[in-house]
């Protein structure tokens, strides 16, 4: 049922909708599709140029192609075979990395479009905010236009975060945003920020042959992620020369003219000198655009939106998702976010379970996890045993190359129920969805034992970690 606008003047002709979208990105687009399924009038507003949001254009898919090309260009995975100086091209520089992603984000920005179009969702091209608590404001190069939705879900994403005084110029010193805009690739980079983000761009720099060194004020680096994970990460990256410096809390950034490099002054006193700066002390989300103190909603004091179990705001017909409700702000979570907003906001309610949330961090080598972790087991006083098994020990894992992976699943010693599952290696975040299928079973590590799985394959890591853990017995 569609509602009448409140206060709305003659002169200014108001289209009524069942729900209105702010933002693009994975979370609108599927709260978009779902509320459109259910046969519901549905708008979904975003800038001009930017359908799919910071996913397609800034953050997910350019940084994971990026990836992709690093990793092929660079020859890293073929060094085992090919000896460690071996490389598919001389000098690679920054247009190579570029291409690749360019075409990616326009086939992705095309698959949208359609998908938006097949279910007869309205895209709206504009700057966004509210103008009463059912009314939406798009200003864009003709004018103001006015929405009016029953329902609102406000899905607007983040921008990198800068303070006050560090001279983000988008070339020597720059953000994650900017990275597909460098001219060329820095010989030395200093990276201020050691989240997901940070470690993602250092290790594909890294990979590339550049000197880097990683900046961060706290004493232990993704402090979610299991400890025996993490430690694999920084033993790797260091082999490859990455310098690590945490618990350092960086007091200023500039630009050292006389040696044509920027430098990062420590708390400590210490100076760090590179040719170029990453800055990534996390995000901002947008949501100071869009006037919702005209609504009576607060945000954090980095933008983020307050939600209750079913992504309802302070105003209950106000629903938020995605990257503007905070963590674990990834692509596949806000996707899952966006449908069940869609599926309560008209009559459908349904949850998420948050131990069933996979996590994928996209370092090299890659980062994957679902369930829970030894240190939260620990905490909780609860009992576990584990199994592991190495990528050195599978066929498959020779045939890529990748002779440092792991696959740690951890169970309980006396039902043999799986708790947890943790990898690093190749293709991790591929192969963590056999495990996060037996954990949403409720199933027993014996699956895993009882079941055939091809060969050569990384999945059958999952059995030779079972009968690891059974044998601990």
């Amino acid at each position: 049922m569609l509602v009448s606008c409140i206060g709305q003047e003659n002169f200014m002709q108001t289209n009524e909708y069942d729900l209105v979208v702010i933002g693009s990105g994975p979370a609108g687009q599927k709260g978009a599709i779902c509320a459109a399924k259910m046969r519901k009038k549905v708008a979904i507003v975003d800038r001009r140029l930017t359908m799919g949001g910071v996913c397609v254009h800034t953050g997910t898919i350019p940084s994971k192609v990026m990836r992709e090309a690093v990793l092929y260009l660079s020859g890293l995975r073929q060094r085992s075979f090919y000896g460690r100086g071996y490389v598919v091209k001389d000098r690679i520089v920054m247009s190579d990395l570029v291409l690749r992603a360019t075409a990616v984000m326009t086939r992705e920005v095309d698959v949208i479009k359609a998908q938006l179009r097949r279910n007869y969702v309205t895209a709206l091209e504009g700057d966004a905010h509210f103008s009463d608590p059912h009314t939406i404001e798009i200003v864009n190069e003709g004018g103001v236009q006015r929405v009016c939705g029953e329902k609102i879900l406000i899905a607007c994403g983040t921008r990198p975060s800068h303070i006050e005084g560090i001279p983000v110029d988008g070339k020597r010193i720059f953000d994650s945003d900017q990275v597909h805009c460098l001219e060329e690739i820095p010989r030395e980079l200093i990276v201020v920020g050691a989240g997901i983000i940070g470690l993602e761009y250092a290790s594909m720099f890294t990979a590339l042959g550049v000197k880097v060194t990683v900046l961060d004020q706290r004493p232990t680096l993704l402090d979610f992620v299991d400890r025996e994970i993490v430690e694999s990460l920084c033993f790797q990256l260091r082999q490859l020369g990455t310098v690590f410096r945490v618990g350092e809390k960086v007091v200023s950034v500039g630009f050292d003219d006389e040696r044509d490099k920027v430098s990062a002054t420590l708390e400590s006193g210490k100076k760090v000198r590179g040719q170029a700066l990453l800055y990534t002390i996390g995000r901002q989300a947008n949501s100071d655009h869009l006037r919702i103190e005209t609504v009576g909603l607060t945000a954090d004091g980095r933008g983020k939106l307050e939600v209750n179990e079913n992504f309802q705001t302070a105003v209950p017909h106000i629903y938020a998702a995605g990257d503007v409700i905070g963590f674990p702000a990834l692509a596949g979570t806000s996707m899952e976010q966006g449908r069940l907003a869609g599926c309560h906001m008209f009559g459908k309610p349904s949850v998420m379970l948050p131990n069933l949330i996979p996590y994928g961090i996209y370092t090299i080598p890659e980062i994957s996890m679902v369930g829970a972790t030894e240190e939260e087991l620990t905490r909780q006083k609860r009992p576990y045993e584990s199994g592991l098994a190495r990528y050195s020990e599978l066929a498959k894992g020779q045939m890529l190359g990748d002779d440092q992976g792991l696959l740690k699943i951890l169970f309980d010693p006396d039902t043999l129920k799986l708790l947890g599952v943790h990898i690093i290696g190749d293709r991790a975040a591929e192969i963590v969805h056999i495990g996060q299928a037996v954990l949403a079973m409720g199933a027993t590590i014996e699956y895993f034992r009882d079941t055939v799985f091809n060969y050569p394959t990384l999945a059958e890591a999952y059995k030779v970690a079972a009968l690891d853990g059974l044998n601990k017995l």
